[in-house]
């Protein structure tokens, strides 16, 4: 996982337990990648779940897209790059790009919302919102020198 050479990136190797009887990827494990990719993003930052849930704040999926353009097989090793392509607001949207051998095999997007301990809307302290800049900034960075 790395984030000093372009998008941020993280390893996901297909699992058996992934596909289906072709030797295919499930399409719902594309959203678990997402996951995995951009806990590891924010997590890059000092920003981890666990931490912000301690605040009593939360960061729901409001909504998600996926476009898949290849299969993913069995073992296949994927890269999912994850960038903040958007200034982070009220809500912030990741979008994600997923490769095999350097080929994109899938695009998508996960927005998330700011939600305190009963479910409503709300703006994040100062110190997430500038940790949330900061990787908004380096998308930006790396987006201009691809």
């Amino acid at each position: 996982m790395t984030r000093s050479d372009g998008p941020f990136c993280t390893q996901i190797r297909v699992r058996y337990s992934e596909i289906d009887r072709l030797g295919i990827a499930h399409n719902s494990h594309y959203l678990t990648w997402f996951e995995v990719s951009r806990t590891e993003l924010l997590r890059s930052y000092g920003l981890t779940y666990d931490e912000l849930e301690k605040t009593g704040f939360h960061f729901p999926l409001v909504e998600a897209g996926i476009k898949y353009l290849k299969p993913a097989l069995y073992d296949d090793v994927l890269t999912v790059m994850s960038s903040v392509i958007r200034k982070p607001g009220a809500k912030v949207r990741i979008d994600y790009e997923i490769t095999k051998d350097g080929d994109t095999i899938a695009t998508g997007f996960t927005e998330h919302a700011f939600v305190d301990d009963n479910l409503c809307p709300v703006r994040p302290p100062k110190k997430i919102r500038e940790q949330l800049r900061m990787v908004w900034e380096k998308s930006l960075t790396d987006q201009k020198q691809e």
